[in-house]
C-alpha cells in the first residue's frame, strides 16, 4: 500500500489517493477465491475444487476484482490514516479510480478532526450552588410514606374534589351506547384527570344513590370515532370515600421505618435529601465548568461531523424505544413528531456533543494526558462487576478504543474541574490586574441524547464505523471493529 497523495480541502476535509500493489491485490483475490469457490459450479470439477485459473478463464480475469477490493480496501484505508496521522470523525467516501492486474487505486475523502484553539480552561470561576435542606424538602420526602399509609373511608355526604366516587356509568352517542363507554363499580378519584374533561367535575356534589346524566364533548385529539363528538354519560353513585391520613407521630415512624421516633426518621430523610442535592450540585458544577471551557474555545465544527453524530443519536434513541417493545414510528406518532423533526432535534443535540468532545480532546492533548494499560484493566474489572460478566466477554462488547477515549475525556474533565474556583451563581472572574471580566453566559444543562434513556450509554467511538460492503462481503464472518473505516462501498470501475 502506498499513499500517493494527501490533499487538504475546505471544512477539515482531506482526500487521500491510495495505491494497492499487484501483490497485495492478488492476495486479496486469492482470499476471495477461497471463500467463494464452494459456491461456483464448474463442469468437470467437484463443487469447491475448481482452480482459480479455470474460474477466471470461464468468467473473465476480473471475476473476483470487485469482491477483492471490498475485502481489502478498509484495511489499506486504515493503514493510510495511521501512516498520515489522521483521524476520521465522520463517514468516509471511497471511490476506485483504477483497477487491473497491476493492482488498484482508490481515493478516500473524509472529514478529520478540526483544529481547536483552546481559550481559558483552567482556573475558571464556576458558580457553585449552596446546598440547603428545607423543612419543605423533608415534608415532600415524607409524603410517599404518608400516602402509602392513607386509607379510604366511606362518608355520608356529597362528593368533593379529592374524594373517590364508586360509580356505574354508560355513555350514549345519539341515544345509542358506544363501545368502551360502560363501567360498573368503578372507583374514580375526582380531580385526578382520569376521565375526559368535564366528567369528574360533574360528579362533584353527588352523593351515594344519586343518578345523573352528564353532557360531555370529547376532545378533538381523542379517538377518531369520538373526537369532538357530544355524548351523554348516565352515572349512578354507589359510594363516596374520602382519604383518611395517618397521624404522623413516633408510632407512624415506627410503622414505616426502622426508627423509633419521628425526629430520627425526619433526620434520616433530611440526610438523604442533602446527599442527593450535593450529588446533583457536584454534577451541575462539573457540567458548568466544562461548558465554560467549551464556550472559550475557537473551532469551526465540520457539518459532516455534526451530521454523523446526529445520526448516531437518532439511531441510538430509536433502538432504545424499539427495545421497549414500541415500534419507533408508532412512538413518533404518539409524540406528535415526524421522522424529520426528530432528526432535526438530534442534530441540535449533536452540536453540543461534538463541541464538548472537541474541547476535551484538545485539553487532553494540551495537558499530555495518557491512559495506561493498567488503568484500562481496572475499568474493565469494574465493568465486569457491574454487568456480572467475565472481563474477556466485556472486552468483546466494549472495544478498548472506546474505553480509552472515555477515560481520556474523564481526565480532561478533571483538569478543568479540579483547577476551577467555586463562586456564587453569576459571579464574574477578575483578571490579574483586578479588573472584572465580563460574566460568562450560563450554558443550558446538557440534554440526554434525545432523552436518551436510558440505561447506561456506552463510551463514544473514536471514529466513524465501517459500513459492511454489500457485495462480496465474504462468508459472513464478523469483521473486527476498526478505529476508523470508510462508509461507502468501493465503486466499480469498468476499464482496467
Amino acid at each position: 500500500m502506498n499513499v500517493k497523495s494527501v490533499e487538504k480541502k475546505e471544512k477539515s476535509t482531506v482526500e487521500l489517493t491510495i495505491e494497492v500493489s499487484a501483490e497485495e491485490f492478488n492476495a486479496a483475490i486469492e482470499k476471495v477465491y477461497k471463500k467463494q469457490r464452494g459456491s461456483i459450479n464448474v463442469p468437470g470439477f467437484r463443487k469447491g475444487h475448481a482452480p482459480r485459473k479455470i474460474i477466471e478463464g470461464m468468467y473473465g480475469a476480473e471475476v473476483f476484482y470487485n469482491d477483492a477490493i471490498n475485502e481489502s480496501y478498509p484495511a489499506f484505508y486504515e493503514q493510510a490514516m495511521e501512516q498520515e496521522n489522521l483521524e476520521s470523525v465522520a463517514y468516509t467516501d471511497i471511490k476506485v479510480t483504477a483497477m487491473g492486474k497491476d493492482g488498484y487505486t482508490f481515493t478516500a475523502t473524509t472529514t478529520v478532526r478540526p483544529e481547536v484553539k483552546l481559550g481559558e480552561y483552567k482556573g475558571l470561576t464556576v458558580p457553585a450552588e449552596l446546598v440547603q435542606v428545607t423543612d419543605e424538602d423533608v415534608e415532600n420526602e415524607l409524603k410517599p410514606f404518608i400516602n402509602r399509609a392513607t386509607r379510604l373511608v366511606t362518608v355520608e355526604r356529597e362528593a368533593r374534589l379529592g374524594d373517590t366516587a364508586v360509580i356505574d356509568f354508560e355513555g350514549f352517542k345519539d341515544g345509542v351506547p358506544f363501545e368502551g363507554g360502560k363501567g360498573e363499580a368503578f372507583s374514580l378519584e375526582l380531580g385526578s384527570g382520569s376521565f375526559v374533561p368535564g366528567f369528574e367535575d360533574q360528579i362533584v356534589g353527588m352523593k351515594a344513590g344519586d343518578e345523573k346524566d352528564l353532557d360531555i364533548t370529547f376532545p378533538e385529539a381523542y379517538h377518531e370515532d369520538l373526537a369532538g363528538k357530544a355524548v351523554v354519560f348516565h352515572v349512578k353513585v354507589h359510594e363516596v370515600k374520602e382519604k383518611e391520613e395517618p397521624v404522623v407521630d413516633d408510632e407512624f415512624a415506627k410503622d414505616v421505618s426502622e426508627f423509633d421516633s419521628l425526629e430520627a426518621f425526619k433526620k434520616s430523610l433530611a440526610d438523604k435529601v442533602r446527599e442527593r442535592k450535593e450529588s446533583q450540585a457536584k454534577r451541575d458544577y462539573e457540567d458548568t465548568a466544562v461548558r465554560m471551557a467549551v464556550e472559550n474555545m475557537e473551532v469551526e465544527v465540520p457539518e459532516a461531523m455534526i451530521e454523523y453524530q446526529a445520526e448516531r443519536l437518532y439511531n441510538s434513541y430509536a433502538q432504545r424505544i424499539t427495545s421497549q417493545g414500541i415500534p419507533f414510528e408508532q412512538y413518533l406518532q404518539m409524540m406528535g413528531m415526524t421522522v424529520d423533526e426528530m432528526k432535526e432535534k438530534s442534530k441540535e443535540s449533536a452540536v453540543e456533543v461534538v463541541r464538548r468532545e472537541l474541547a476535551l480532546h484538545a485539553v487532553a492533548e494540551a495537558e499530555g494526558l495518557t491512559v495506561t494499560d493498567e488503568e484500562l484493566e481496572e475499568v474493565y474489572a469494574e465493568l465486569s462487576k457491574q454487568y456480572g460478566a467475565a472481563v474477556e466477554e466485556v472486552k468483546r462488547y466494549i472495544p478498548v478504543e472506546d474505553v480509552r477515549k472515555d477515560q481520556m475525556d474523564r481526565k480532561a474533565v478533571d483538569v478543568i474541574v479540579n483547577s476551577a474556583v467555586p463562586g456564587v451563581p453569576g459571579e464574574a472572574k477578575t483578571d490579574a490586574a483586578g479588573e472584572e471580566k465580563p460574566k460568562k453566559k450560563a450554558a443550558p444543562k446538557k440534554k440526554a441524547a434525545e432523552e436518551t434513556a436510558e440505561g447506561e450509554e456506552k463510551p463514544k467511538k473514536k471514529a466513524a464505523p465501517k459500513k459492511k460492503a454489500e457485495e462480496g462481503a465474504g462468508d459472513g464472518e464478523e469483521k473486527p471493529k476498526r478505529k476508523s473505516a470508510p462508509k461507502k462501498k468501493a465503486e466499480e470501475k469498468t476499464e482496467e
